[in-house]
């Protein structure tokens, strides 16, 4: 077994969160090598802990849309590596909405599991968490945040675009800023094809 392979292993059977959950853990992850996009988003819903399936949700049919990916691209990890912020569905607090992500992956895996992802080309960070993450990991896109030289959303580098997270509850924010749909996911699409083109032209 390669050591991303062995990795992967160890982080699909990690329980180090077990005592904060209501259900068991399941970590979620899909990665290899050859990957040339990384999506970064928050943590499983309860619909992706239950399939153990990565967006495999409405909010995925959303992001799969906006990135111009068909599933058959989206979940093929030689093209799309996809580690969220927490691996584990957080559970729910009292008014129905999810927790945030367990503070516990990021110093457990991230590391090692990037170190691994050498091909990549873009990272996409959707919603805050992973932009928070983002920078605690990159002292320069936090200079730039703090600068306040980048907008909530757009490129933060020229190798990473955050995005709103593609789930419903950001449908206002959506409304309130129309160029996030119809100037900036045009382009990002167009930046997804011509990477995965220039590796493989049979895969657009």
């Amino acid at each position: 077994m390669d050591e991303l392979a062995d990795l992967l292993t160890q982080i699909r059977s990690c329980t180090q969160c077990a005592a904060h959950f209501a259900h068991p853990p399941r970590p979620i992850v899909q990665a290899s090598a050859p990957a040339k996009l990384l999506i970064i988003g928050q943590a499983p819903g309860f619909r992706v802990q239950m399939s153990g399936r990565p967006f495999d949700d409405p909010s995925g049919v959303r992001l799969r849309a906006w990135l111009g990916l068909s599933p058959a691209q989206f979940y093929n990890p030689e093209l799309v590596a996809i580690a969220p912020t927490g691996f584990c569905y957080p559970g729910r607090d009292s008014r129905g909405a999810d927790l945030p992500p367990r503070p516990e992956c990021a110093p457990l895996w991230r590391r090692k599991l990037l170190s691994h992802l050498r091909q990549i080309r873009l990272t996409v960070l959707l919603g805050s968490y992973a932009m928070r993450e983002d920078s605690r990991a990159n002292p320069a896109a936090k200079e730039r945040a703090q600068a306040k030289q980048s907008p909530v959303w757009g490129y933060v580098q020229p190798d990473k675009i955050a995005l709103p997270h593609p789930s419903w509850r950001n449908n206002a924010l959506l409304k309130r800023e129309p160029w996030i749909e119809a100037e900036l996911l045009p382009l990002l699409r167009v930046q997804i094809q011509s990477i995965l083109a220039s590796e493989d032209p049979g895969a657009v």
